[in-house]
């Protein structure tokens, strides 16, 4: 365990013991001592769907190494990127017409919000800038994805000064209403939200009827829909896109973690034709770069993920096994009191924790029980992910579980009956603090 006496990196939290992680093969993580665990949460942050050590992808970024690993995109293109590019649209998201890529999920959520002002500053509308997202929401960590929480104590403190007010929503028709009647439609530039909820709510999507409205909208007065699937994107669901599975399609899709699938950073923004359009017959530049954005060895990588896809036809797996991951798991965590819903679509999990004296409220923030539940599951040789918003007060402790892709029905299983002897545990030791 590596502690911050005995480091010279500057931890996330510095009152935290690490173990160091020194292998990995498959869904299955070593420590340098030698522990080994199950891997519910694909490395952690839902980005390793292939797993860990998958050949083909280590070959194809070590090949594309050996050949050129790095140039600015300013200066030049590369194969990589455009056969990356040309592979996505036709693939993956045959609705869209151009990508630009990034490094991340927050680069790429920032650079979607620029593409959604400059789209209208070039149609002439220069007075649009104002975005309405979810509150209960996580879409990065620069000071501009930020401001598209509304999650103020959680995660806005104490940048609120630094912050564009944005405004913000629940899944609610009539709030959209509201806001935009108190923003004045025509300040309006984008509607930016995770189709399905990733880390902040996970695989949490309203109802078809908010889609519905929300499109009614877009036409009515003219923003843009911009979907963050940095989580959902390149197959979590059991579709390449979160979007293809809902009755709204958006002009502008985010996509990250799974495009890499922890082999490289690499990140992209996907939009529609009339976006592209917009700045083709406007200022004909779309000035923001990143150091690494469509560099030729991050992009081989991308393809390599791509093609592991198709080949292995592992997004047909999480689209047939989902149901039944799910229904294992709802069997698996019912009577258990701090156990509130349980949800999920394809290899996306999530249930809520609930004070179990009345089955419904949010347990105290003090406890801090989703870190807990964590801590817990790792003591158990389990990896899964977990938020804590109560203090927000749009959604209480959850945990999530985002296996790889490549789980077998057996690895599955001994997640599922792990997270069972967890929670149990985690439901004696909330019933003693109470």
């Amino acid at each position: 365990m590596i502690t911050t006496d005995r480091t010279s990196t500057f931890p996330r939290f510095l009152d935290l013991a690490y173990p160091s992680i020194d292998r990995g093969d498959g869904v299955w993580l070593y420590t340098d001592s030698g522990r080994k665990l199950l891997d519910a949460c694909s490395g952690g942050a839902m980005v390793s769907n292939l797993g860990h050590a998958a050949p083909a992808v280590v070959e194809a970024g070590a090949r594309q190494a050996e050949e050129i690993a790095y140039m600015y995109m300013d200066h030049f293109t590369n194969q990589p990127q455009e056969d990356l590019a040309a592979q996505l649209v036709r693939v993956a998201a045959p609705e869209m017409a151009r990508v630009r890529f990034a490094s991340s999920g927050s680069e790429a959520n920032e650079t979607a919000l620029r593409l959604a002002r400059q789209y209208h500053v070039d149609r002439g509308e220069p007075e649009r800038w104002r975005v309405i997202s979810f509150a209960q929401a996580y879409h990065g960590s620069t000071m501009a994805t930020l401001a598209l929480t509304g999650r103020a104590r959680t995660l806005q403190a104490p940048y609120g000064p630094y912050l564009s007010p944005h405004l913000h929503i629940t899944p609610s028709l009539r709030e959209l209403d509201e806001q935009l009647e108190q923003a004045g439609p025509g300040t309006v530039a984008a509607f930016f939200c995770e189709p399905v909820g990733g880390a902040a709510h996970p695989a949490y999507s309203p109802p078809d009827e908010f889609w519905q409205g929300l499109a009614q909208r877009r036409e009515k007065h003219g923003f843009l829909v911009c979907f963050d699937e940095v989580v959902t994107g390149m197959g979590r669901l059991g579709t390449w896109f979160a979007y293809q599975q809902l009755p709204l399609e958006p002009d502008i899709v985010t996509v990250g973690k799974g495009l890499g699938a922890g082999y490289a950073a690499i990140s992209a923004v996907l939009c529609k034709q009339h976006v592209y359009d917009a700045i083709a017959s406007g200022s004909r530049s779309f000035d923001l770069g990143h150091t690494w954005d469509g560099a030729p060895l991050s992009c081989a990588t991308g393809i390599a993920v791509l093609d592991a896809l198709v080949d292995q036809r592992l997004i047909e797996r999480v689209r047939v096994r989902g149901p039944r991951l799910l229904e294992q798991l709802k069997s698996a965590l019912a009577g258990i009191a701090i156990v509130g819903e349980v949800r999920g679509r394809g290899f996306l999990l999530g249930f809520d924790l609930v004070d179990p004296r009345d089955g419904s409220s949010f347990l105290p923030a003090h406890l801090d029980a989703a870190h807990r539940t964590e801590d817990m599951a790792l003591d158990h040789g389990l990896l899964i992910g977990s938020t804590q918003s109560t203090p927000d007060g749009y959604a209480g402790d959850q945990i999530l579980l985002a296996p790889p892709f490549i789980s077998s029905d057996a690895e599955l299983d001994e997640m599922v009956s792990q997270t069972n002897a967890v929670m149990r545990e985690v439901d004696a030791w909330v019933s003693r603090s109470l």
